[in-house]
């Protein structure tokens, strides 16, 4: 992996309780008991269940959101998280109502095309193999390419080969994104906008200017408190019927810099590595990944619910996520390095 330096230019050449989480946070066990995640193709793409009961569906593309999305994902209450797709008149926020589906990773430009806001195709090719469901865990991958045009008629600018897994932990559940991007025609091009990386879209009720709070690991909270900040975490959450909802985005840190995040009152949270200027407010960035070689991006998001007023122990779910992405002969081991 490159250093970083000070040029706008990055060349990329290689690859009232507390709760949730204690000794049932290592993440190389996995619950021999723990509940069923399974998975069913439907024509938009896989519906996922976790003990039997909806957890989201994984569309491949829609013909008015031509890209990869989680939608209608719910909590371990049952109580879903992200905001209804497709938007519901009268009972919904209705900004952004094709741009912010539920949970999705893609971005602004890679050699000028925009696929945040839909104006170029994210064409799914096919899954990889079976999706391979079991107790307490999940997976599947999928192959797409990124098109420079709307529909399917153009050229293909980059591949992406995307691992997911789900994981069902007590009181909480955990989507990992591990995504590798390559071109074996030309360099790709990776420019600075907002609109880029893992992004999440939470229910109507729990935005901000409706009563939720973002939260950052620095303790930073609100829209304009956390946003353009580089954290470890940053999360959205507040209560329904009750109970407490929320989403907290991982970035993996092993990807090529750190996350800023752009943080909205009306409900979003995006981690953008690639922002430097359209969100942290720095220079300008431009990242270029050379032809032949693979472009590494990672992310975890927990999805977790409790009873109103539990304090959530997102530092904890945080070492779960890192100690589930280290390579599997470190799994076993004990980090020095401070979380």
């Amino acid at each position: 992996m490159s250093s970083i330096g000070r040029s706008s230019k990055l060349l990329l050449v290689a690859v009232p309780a507390v709760f949730l989480c204690s000794g049932a946070c290592e993440a190389a066990k996995v619950d021999a008991n723990g509940p069923m995640v399974a998975f069913k193709y439907v024509p938009s793409g896989l519906e996922i269940t976790i003990n039997g009961k909806p957890f989201a569906t994984y569309y491949t593309g829609t013909s008015e959101i031509p890209r990869p999305f989680f939608a209608n994902v719910k909590t371990p209450s049952g109580i879903q998280v992200t905001r209804n797709y497709p938007p519901i008149e009268g009972k919904d926020s209705m900004d952004h109502n094709t741009f912010h589906p539920g949970i999705w990773l893609t971005f602004a430009g890679i050699n000028k095309n925009d696929y945040w806001r839909l104006k170029k195709k994210t064409e799914h090719e096919m899954f990889i193999g079976k999706p391979e469901g079991g107790p307490g865990k999940g997976t599947f991958t999928v192959s797409n390419f990124y098109l420079d045009s709307k529909d399917s008629s153009g050229n293909r600018i980059a591949h992406e080969i995307c691992k997911y897994t789900i994981l069902a932990r007590p009181g909480y559940y955990l989507l990992i994104y591990d995504s590798t991007i390559s071109s074996d025609d030309q360099d790709l091009v990776f420019g600075d906008d907002q609109e880029y990386g893992l992004g999440i879209r939470v229910q109507t009720p729990i935005e901000e200017r409706y009563g939720g709070q973002i939260l950052n690991a620095e303790g930073l909270k609100s829209a304009k408190g956390a946003y353009g900040k580089a954290s470890k975490w940053c999360d959205y959450s507040g209560v329904m019927d009750d109970t407490l909802i929320g989403m907290t985005i991982m970035p993996d840190p092993k990807n090529f810099r750190e996350s800023w995040f752009h943080t909205r009152d009306y409900g979003l949270i995006a981690a953008n590595p690639f922002g430097r200027k359209g969100v942290a407010g720095g220079e300008p960035s431009e990242v270029v990944v050379k032809k032949g070689e693979k472009f590494h991006l990672g992310f975890g998001v927990a999805i977790y619910s409790a009873p109103k007023g539990t304090e959530v122990n997102r530092k904890a779910m945080y070492k779960a996520y890192r100690r589930e992405i280290r390579p599997v002969g470190e799994r076993g081991k004990k980090s020095r390095k401070k979380e």
